[in-house]
């Protein structure tokens, strides 16, 4: 596990842009409590991968695909679901049988309907800043957490 500490959004961003050199495609779970950055940090990944637009919460839509040629990157908020059955109905197995990236917000509201993280990222409050817990799961987990130690 890797520790980080980010004093201001702009560390967050950094963040992002560095764990975006290692993330080609995977399940990354990005937890934390309402305002610790998970969705900042997703925006980064994206922006990260070459997504150049705008990047939205998707908060009320669920899921916001980003097309970035043939790699497809899906983000994923969860906080609104009120049952995981509910995943079905948002297509995950379809999004799942892509080779694609998923960076999945709230990821304790989809139980035992998810697939298992490569990586978990935990962001939380710290002093002025926010810290970020970095945790691989799988072996692409770890080759991603590789890449961020190498930079």
């Amino acid at each position: 596990m890797m520790r980080l500490e980010l004093a201001d959004a702009q560390a967050t961003e950094t963040l992002g842009r560095q764990l975006a050199a290692g993330m080609q495609h995977g399940v990354v779970y990005l937890e934390g409590d309402l305002g610790a950055g998970k969705t900042a940090l997703a925006r980064a990944i994206l922006h990260g991968r070459g997504y150049p637009g705008k990047v939205k919460s998707p908060t009320y839509t669920l899921v916001e695909p980003y097309r970035l040629g043939e790699e497809v990157i899906y983000h994923l908020d969860l906080y609104r679901l009120s049952d995981p059955e509910e995943l079905e109905w948002l297509g995950l197995r379809d999004l799942l049988a892509e080779t694609s990236l998923l960076l999945i917000e709230w990821p304790e509201r989809g139980a035992n309907q998810l697939p298992p993280p490569d990586l978990v990222i935990a962001l939380d409050h710290h002093n002025a800043g926010r810290v970020a817990n970095v945790q691989p799961r799988t072996a692409l987990g770890h080759h991603m957490l590789g890449i961020l130690e190498s930079l």
